[in-house]
C-alpha cells in the first residue's frame, strides 16, 4: 500500500488513461484533495464492528426462538442478515489495515465472526492484496475478476446461485478437509492452493506466500474446525436442535446472495484478462455507487459503495470514502472521468453490465456464425 501511495504523490505527470477515452485521469490532483484521510480510527471500527456483531447474533436467536414464520421471526432473520452482512465485510478492511496493526480487533472479529461464518480471516489476507496490485488485477491471476462483460448474462447468474452451496463449502472445508489434509500430507497443498480463498474465481490457485498479516492462520484453521465439530455433535447428540443449523445456512446463503450482487456492481468486469491495467484503468474500470445513504449501505457496507475511490486509494479506512468522494467530485479540476465510475442504484449497476454481457454474447454468436 506504501508504495502505491509513494507512486501517485510523487508522479508529475500521470500518463494512465481512461481506456474508452484515452483522457488522463488527475491522479496526483486527486491524491492531494484526501492526503489526510488515510488514518483509520480504532474507535469507529470497534463501535461498528460490535454493535452490529451483537445485535446480529441477538437477532439470530431472536429468529431462532420466535414461532415459526412470525412476524418477529421474519424481522428477527432480517435484522441478522443485514447485520451479520456488515459485521463479515469487516474482512475486507482488516486485508487492508496497515501490517501488524489492529491485531486484538483482527482476533476479535474472529472469534466473533470469522470463525462461526467459516470464513477466517486468513482466507482473505493476502488474497485480496493481489487484487489490488497493478501486474494482477483483472488478469487470469486475480481471484476477486472475471470478465462477466464479456462473456454471457447466465455466467452471472451462475455466481449468485453459488451462494445456496457456498455455505456448505465453507463447512465441508473446514470440517472435513482441515483434518484429512493433516492425515493425507499431499492434501495439504491442495487445500492451500483450491480451497483456503474468498475469491470468485473456480480456477484460482493461492500462491504459496500469500499471506501478509493472518501468520497465525493454522490457528484459525484449527479454531474453525473445532467450532465446526463441536456445534455438529451437540446437534447430533441432541443438545441443540438443529434448526440452529439451518438458520445459520438460511443466514449465510442471504448474506452470500447480498455480496454476489454487491461483487457484481463493484466493477466493470470488462478486462479479457491477458493484459494488466493500470492504476487510472483499473479505477476507471471499478463502480461508485454513492445512492441513498441509509439503504445502500445495507447491501454495499463498510464503505464498499465507494469501491472506485477505494481502488484510486486502497489505503484509505471505510469512514473516510464518503468524505473523500465528495472532495473529488467538488474539488478535482475535471471530474468528469471520476463521474464516469457513478451508478445511481445497484440496479443501475447491475443492468449496465447485464446489457454489455448480452451485447458481447450476441456478437460472439454472430461472429460464430459468420465463420
Amino acid at each position: 500500500m506504501k508504495e502505491t501511495e509513494a507512486t501517485i504523490s510523487g508522479e508529475t505527470e500521470v500518463s494512465a488513461a481512461n481506456p474508452n477515452s484515452g483522457e488522463a485521469f488527475p491522479l496526483r490532483e486527486a491524491h492531494s484533495l484526501v492526503s489526510d484521510l488515510m488514518t483509520p480510527n480504532p474507535w469507529i471500527y470497534w463501535a461498528d464492528f460490535l454493535f452490529n456483531i451483537v445485535v446480529g447474533w441477538a437477532a439470530f436467536f431472536t429468529a431462532l426462538l420466535s414461532p415459526l414464520f412470525s412476524l418477529w421471526q421474519i424481522g428477527a432473520y432480517a435484522v441478522a442478515v443485514l447485520t451479520l452482512y456488515r459485521a463479515a465485510i469487516f474482512v475486507h478492511e482488516l486485508a487492508h489495515l496497515k501490517k501488524g496493526t489492529f491485531k486484538t480487533f483482527r482476533i476479535v472479529w474472529n472469534c466473533l465472526c470469522g470463525i462461526p461464518f467459516m470464513i477466517p480471516s486468513f482466507t482473505y489476507d493476502g488474497v485480496h492484496n493481489d487484487h489490488h496490485r497493478r501486474d494482477v488485477y483483472g488478469t487470469h491471476e486475480d481471484g476477486e475478476y472475471l470478465p462477466f462483460a464479456t462473456r454471457k448474462p447466465v455466467e452471472m447468474v451462475g455466481y449468485v446461485l453459488l451462494s445456496f452451496i457456498l455455505p456448505l463449502l465453507l463447512l465441508a472445508r473446514f470440517l472435513l478437509l482441515t483434518p484429512l489434509s493433516y492425515l493425507i500430507p499431499p492434501l495439504r497443498k491442495i487445500v492451500w492452493e483450491r480451497a483456503s480463498s474468498l475469491t470468485i474465481d473456480p480456477n484460482y490457485k493461492r500462491a504459496e506466500d500469500a499471506i501478509r498479516n493472518d501468520l497465525n492462520w493454522r490457528q484459525q484453521e484449527l479454531a474453525a474446525f473445532l467450532f465446526a465439530f463441536v456445534i455438529v455433535l451437540l446437534t447430533w447428540l441432541d443438545v441443540i436442535p438443529f434448526s440452529v443449523l439451518v438458520l445459520w445456512y438460511l443466514v449465510a446463503v442471504m448474506v452470500f446472495i447480498l455480496n454476489s450482487l454487491r461483487t457484481l456492481a463493484a466493477h466493470a468486469y470488462r478486462n479479457p484478462g491477458e493484459k494488466p491495467m493500470s492504476h487510472a484503468e483499473q479505477f476507471l474500470d471499478s463502480v461508485n455507487v454513492p445512492g441513498n445513504p441509509l439503504i445502500t449501505p445495507l447491501w454495499a457496507p463498510v464503505g464498499l459503495r465507494f469501491h472506485a475511490t477505494h481502488h484510486l486509494f486502497m489505503s484509505m479506512p471505510y469512514h473516510n470514502l464518503g468524505k473523500a468522494q465528495r472532495r473529488l467530485v467538488n474539488g478535482l479540476s475535471d471530474n468528469s472521468l471520476y463521474l464516469t465510475t457513478m451508478r445511481k442504484s445497484l440496479w443501475d449497476a447491475l443492468t449496465r453490465i447485464w446489457q454489455e454481457s448480452a451485447q458481447a454474447a450476441e456478437s460472439q454468436e454472430k461472429a460464430h456464425r459468420s465463420e
